[in-house]
């Protein structure tokens, strides 16, 4: 993604002005630490320099190291491709996501069955459907490629909307389950943490990868990124109930019920409208691809 010129002016200064930042922050914080000035405003100012130094410093070395390191993985030419083409890394990224929702769905149908849990049942149930969808999705692609077949794909892209329609069903009884039986994520001492960067990590680059291959002229491949945000969101709601059940003491368990019962419901009319937008997108496009005579039989595309 590409900063404003006055924001990238702000994170890259120069390497002058790195230095000079740093200096002057490293000193003010000797002499507020020194001479006790830890409440005084002059403590306030030499934070914020001293943060905005440390911030400046490590996108100049960042940004250093970045060209070596991009130019040390096209080295390998599997690397290379990976980065370089799109389709390829479509590929991979549906074979990796494939294994892990599976390896999810396992775990969580053996807990489900060992510990007689109606909470991992439902959610073996939800990986099992997104194990399928990423499944189908590899076969087109497996089978057809990217962009070449587009009746095929758009007839996959409308199944991926129906089966998002009926993981919102099993969506739906995850949230009911939070709210009214109290279920949810646990995770011991720091994971938590973890857990918390992760799906911020997904959410934030599911959007990105939703914007950015639009542009693109395959619609499995907007398939793959749109389950991967409807994914995503559902990795927020279950780290916000963790969160809740690990820092809520004090508001009380009615305070989660509520809050996990709105977000909850956003997250379900959320995957509701992009399930809808797909299946409507669809059958306009392919619509369109009958009436130009590009129709091929569903039958024949799914033997």
């Amino acid at each position: 993604m590409r900063l404003p010129p006055k924001f990238r002016k702000l994170l890259y200064p120069g390497p002058l002005w790195v230095i000079v930042f740093a200096v002057s922050g490293g000193g003010m914080l000797f002499l507020t630490f020194s001479k006790g000035l830890e409440e005084t405003p002059f403590a306030y100012a030499s934070y914020v320099l001293s943060a905005y130094a440390l911030v400046i410093a490590c996108a100049y070395i960042a940004g250093g190291l970045r060209g070596n390191w991009k130019a040390l993985l096209h080295r390998n030419r599997y690397v290379h491709r990976y980065l370089t083409d799109i389709p390829f890394r479509t590929h991979v990224s549906l074979y990796m996501s494939l294994a892990v929702n599976l390896a999810f769905a396992a775990v969580k149908l053996f807990f489900g069955v060992r510990c007689r849990s109606v909470w991992f049942g439902t959610l073996a149930v939800y990986y099992i459907m997104l194990s399928l969808l990423r499944f189908l999705l590899l076969h087109s692609v497996r089978r057809n490629g990217i962009g070449t077949e587009l009746v095929s794909e758009w007839l996959r892209y409308r199944l991926c909307g129906i089966i998002l329609l009926l993981m919102n069903i099993v969506l739906a009884g995850v949230v009911i389950l939070v709210v009214r039986k109290d279920e949810g994520f646990r995770y011991a001492g720091y994971l938590i943490y973890v857990a918390a960067m992760y799906a911020f990590y997904n959410v934030i680059t599911a959007v990105r990868d939703v914007v950015k291959y639009r542009r693109y002229n395959s619609p499995v491949m907007a398939a793959a990124k749109t389950v991967k945000l409807a994914a995503a969101l559902v990795s927020m709601l279950a780290l916000e109930t963790a969160m809740l059940a690990r820092f809520n003491e004090e508001k009380g368990s009615a305070f989660q019920q509520v809050m996990t019962g709105v977000t909850g419901g956003c997250v379900c009319l959320l995957v509701l409208a992009i399930a809808s937008a797909m299946i409507v997108r669809s059958a306009k496009q392919l619509k369109g691809l009958r009436d130009s005579g590009l129709e091929t039989s569903e039958r024949e595309e799914f033997r």
